[in-house]
């Protein structure tokens, strides 16, 4: 879904450590220490009632059924093109959203087929005094069965209305990702992951978020996002680590997207290793971008080169962005949002990795819920 940070880029060259097995330990705790957020980015989408109209107006049903994620690929050279990479024994980093970069990265060994066990975090874990995160203790939903093939989600529960489908333009291109309506001040904010804002250098155009889109249909409309928000690192050098992003809606006949659709909790510096549930609205084969898809799980650390924690999950590409809930519970839909579909491995396409969600994250979500949505 994204390119890989440069600063990484010299890990992944690091082959000799790779064949013979070698992986980079985890950083202490004292090097872990998160430091202190930096001032997100804020873009400028359809600001204005004239821009919403023609946003609104440009997504026919066709178009919508014509979006598809994009597949691009990070050379070792740096050049990207539109073509899966060559064989030979290169493996690369392959995001699964719209414009997926990839990094080769020569002689690596085949990876294991179970998850690696979680790892204990290396900050203590906080929840944020923001208000969509309860004072009160939650109870833990129900154990998750492991479900690494991802089916339609069809218990009901506010879910089916607070996730949804993302459509933009991307270089001229339509494609589309996954988003999550959540709690805010301002009842307009749309989480979702980084790329599906931003990519290649230039902010996306046409955005739109489709809250409960099945198989065509708009059961609660099209909103059109005002400004669109995410990490300083992403915006900087499309770092998998801070691949974050959330968009903020103007309101749709009068109401606001919360009052309409409700809103899904949200938790920040949380500790890893839990169980989640993963949605999201692959579009890619064998899915079709019609229906709403989950998975669910323990968490693991990604023990490769991000900071991010992984699933085992099938969906594909369009998932990007997708909510990944902690607290799920089954008879309601609703959970606590504490990740996004991010990448996936080419290699491992059974795992499915998402940000953690620190204070950087936190800083994006703050600083969505106090832009002004009209």
């Amino acid at each position: 879904m994204h390119r890989t940070a440069r600063r990484l880029i010299p890990i992944l060259a690091i082959s000799p450590l790779a064949a013979a097995g070698i992986l980079l330990t985890a950083p202490t705790a004292e090097a872990a220490k998160p430091s202190a957020p930096r001032r997100p980015i804020v873009h400028d989408a359809a600001d204005s009632k004239s821009e919403q109209r023609v946003v609104k107006q440009f997504w026919t049903p066709a178009k919508m059924a014509a979006a598809k994620p994009l597949d691009l690929v990070r050379s070792r050279g740096g050049r990207t093109t539109t073509t899966p990479s060559g064989g030979g024994s290169g493996v690369a980093v392959k995001p699964v959203g719209p414009g997926a970069h990839s990094v080769n990265r020569a002689d690596t060994p085949a990876a294991p087929t179970t998850p690696p066990p979680p790892v204990t975090p290396s900050a203590s874990p906080s929840v944020s005094p923001s208000p969509s995160v309860s004072a009160s203790p939650i109870a833990p939903a129900p154990a998750l069965a492991a479900r690494s093939s991802g089916a339609a989600w069809t218990a009901g529960g506010a879910i089916v209305k607070t996730e949804g489908r993302v459509f933009f333009t991307y270089q001229g291109r339509n494609a589309s990702c996954s988003g999550t309506a959540v709690t805010s001040a301002n009842k307009s904010v749309v989480i979702t992951a980084g790329h599906c804002v931003k990519l290649g250098g230039s902010f996306h155009t046409n955005w739109v978020f489709v809250p409960g889109y099945a198989g065509g249909s708009r059961p609660y409309g099209t909103w059109v996002a005002t400004n669109l928000l995410t990490t300083p690192q992403w915006n900087a050098s499309e770092d998998m680590n801070y691949d974050v992003a959330a968009a903020v809606v103007a309101p749709l006949n009068g109401e606001r997207l919360v009052d309409v659709v409700g809103g899904q909790g949200v938790a920040f510096n949380q500790a890893r290793g839990r169980q989640m549930y993963a949605f999201g609205y692959p579009a890619a084969s064998p899915y079709d971008g019609s229906k709403l898809i989950y998975c669910g799980g323990r968490v693991f650390d990604d023990y490769l080169v991000s900071t991010d924690q992984g699933l085992t999950c099938d969906m594909t590409g369009g998932s990007s962005g997708g909510g990944w809930f902690a607290y799920f519970n089954q008879s309601t839909g609703a959970g606590t949002l504490n990740s996004v579909n991010s990448f996936k491995y080419n290699f491992a396409p059974y795992w499915m990795f998402g940000p953690y969600f620190g204070s950087d994250a936190e800083a994006v979500y703050t600083a969505a819920q106090n832009q002004d949505a009209t």
